[in-house]
């Protein structure tokens, strides 16, 4: 469990040398000279069950350059305390997944909702199980549970989960997914799309072959083509652009391909962000699933907003449209995007901490 932070902000290890440089310490900025940025950080490597679990240019907080330490700590829950977690992950994720299996029990489809589960394929059972992540114990006779996981293993506190045990094929992609979350955190932010990937969809696309098709377009098939090409189309996002019709292709600015991923994703892609929650759970059950809860619930957000800003009429699910074929669409859409890349900073700096910790082993 990252319990802390320090940091110095624009500062390489040649230039700590007594000059005054900023540094916090669990989220409370301060000023200290270097030195006594050292000295904190070597309090805590000495402290009984601290150890430093990261030492790199990271952008967290979100300041360019920075060194980042990532103190680390122990955490042993009562089982009494783990288990009133366990209860309240199961409680927040059923008021998502229990209607999605009412609705598969009645043979039902939701345009918009069921996408979380389809798309993503991480089954509601999984989404309520609850894991506390690395450094964390959990005490009690109850957490034997756990040990039915591989990944657990029992100490002289209890049981926890071993970050030592991650298969070199997930470490790979641990690797992987820190460095392009460490790009999406540099790149400059971009809030020009305008949502078109969904209009793009289905551009110049036969009736029959458009995707929700049990569903009306806002527009008729003219006059959505007219908007799309009145606009300028610039995706950023692999896994939107890949859906895109063969004709809509050419049109983009870009033509992202799943090698050039790292080289595009950026923190005004509504996607990029939806995208964290499939990231937090093929880190599972090593991610903590308050983690894992928090990127589905702004994930569900956004789609949300994904939809009504598409060309279908959702209304009679109480979705009203974002008109983005009109200038105040496009403002109210860009407005949403800003809101969305801020809700996902945390997120995707607790990630970044999450996949240095596993690959410290």
């Amino acid at each position: 469990m990252f319990s802390s932070y320090l940091w110095a902000s624009a500062l390489t290890p040649h230039q700590l040398n007594g000059d005054e440089c900023t540094a916090s310490a669990a989220g409370e900025g301060t000023r200290l000279t270097a030195n006594q940025f050292l000295s904190a950080l070597i309090r805590a490597i000495h402290g009984k069950n601290f150890f430093v679990s990261a030492w790199s240019t990271a952008t967290f907080p979100p300041v360019s350059p920075s060194i980042v330490i990532a103190i680390e700590s122990i955490e042993i829950l009562s089982e009494a305390k783990w288990r009133a977690s366990q209860r309240a992950h199961e409680l927040r994720v059923r008021t998502w997944t229990d209607p999605h299996q009412a609705r598969a029990a009645r043979g039902e489809k939701h345009p918009v909702h069921d996408f979380l589960f389809d798309y993503y394929s991480f089954r509601p059972a999984w989404l309520r199980r609850w894991h506390p992540g690395p450094d964390v114990v959990l005490a009690g006779g109850g957490a034997h549970e756990f040990l039915r996981w591989s990944e657990y293993r029992e100490t002289s506190d209890g049981v926890t989960i071993d970050p030592a045990t991650l298969p070199p094929k997930r470490r790979e992609f641990a690797a992987w997914l820190r460095d392009l979350l460490v790009a999406t955190q540099a790149r400059p932010v971009f809030f020009g799309c305008h949502g078109l990937h969904e209009w793009a969809m289905v551009y110049r696309l036969p009736p029959g072959e458009i995707r929700h098709g049990a569903w009306p377009l806002r527009f008729p098939p003219g006059e959505l083509a007219r908007i799309v090409e009145s606009l300028p189309v610039c995706c950023t996002h692999f896994d939107a652009f890949r859906f895109f019709t063969p004709a809509a292709r050419p049109l983009n600015r870009t033509q992202p391909s799943r090698a050039t991923v790292p080289e595009h994703e950026q923190r005004g892609c509504l996607h990029a962000n939806m995208d964290l929650y499939k990231w937090a759970f093929k880190l599972a059950p090593f991610a903590p699933s308050e983690l894992i809860a928090d990127c589905f619930a702004l994930a569900r957000d956004i789609r949300e907003v994904d939809m009504r800003a598409s060309p279908y009429d959702f209304s009679a699910l109480g979705f009203a449209p974002v008109k983005i074929e009109t200038p105040g669409g496009r403002d109210e859409y860009e407005q949403h995007q800003r809101m969305f890349s801020a809700r996902a900073d945390p997120l995707r700096a607790r990630l970044l901490a999450l996949c240095r910790r596993l690959l410290a082993g």
